[in-house]
């Protein structure tokens, strides 16, 4: 069984995630949102204190590529943020492919209600999420990808991975390099 109108195939090995049946029969972004919520298709839910979905800051590196930020909707492939106790601090742990999987229903729903003409994947989580687990941003970001179903994409690596870099100097490259595939993106879009 496909998802209307995406020519997605459904997560969890043929099956749908019980995700699916928790997206309202007529969404719209903030019913998408509230469902979301209440998402239970994952063990993250029992540590998450609430679902990251459709919001984001204004990003510096975003406005230094030429990109309108007023023209860009950012949401998250994980819907609850996974994390380990470390003394009085949470410190982000990758989600498990299962967890992904579980929370693919949400992230096509929303793809299918903003319809988007380019997907940027920050990070090897977004990457994978609609590329498959082989996908690997190392070797292929800031590459422009077409797959059936689904807006091109574009994927590089995330904002965060820049400030985990060990010094300055190889942050400021790290950062030069993550605006220039946004440049790159930039350039595509204004040609389109």
């Amino acid at each position: 069984m496909e998802q209307p109108g995406l020519g997605l195939e459904p997560s969890r090995g043929g099956q749908q995630s019980p995700a699916h049946e928790l997206i309202p029969q007529t969404p719209n972004l903030s019913r998408l949102r509230d469902a979301a919520a209440g998402c239970r298709a994952c063990d993250l839910y029992k540590t998450g204190t609430q679902t990251v979905f459709g919001a984001g800051a204004e990003h510096a590196a975003v406005e230094e590529a030429g990109i309108d930020r007023t023209r860009v909707y950012i949401t998250n492939a994980v819907k609850h943020f996974k994390w380990k106790p470390q003394g009085k601090r949470r410190l982000h742990q990758k989600p498990n492919a299962a967890e992904i999987s579980a929370c693919r229903p949400w992230l096509d729903s929303e793809i299918a209600l903003v319809k988007p003409r380019i997907l940027v994947l920050l990070g090897a989580t977004a990457a994978q999420a609609l590329l498959g687990r082989d996908f690997r941003v190392s070797l292929q970001r800031g590459q422009f990808i077409e797959r059936p179903g689904l807006p091109l994409m574009m994927a590089t690596v995330h904002p965060s991975s820049i400030l985990r870099a060990p010094d300055d100097e190889s942050r400021e490259i790290e950062m030069q390099a993550f605006v220039q595939d946004l440049k790159r993106l930039a350039q595509r879009v204004k040609g389109s």
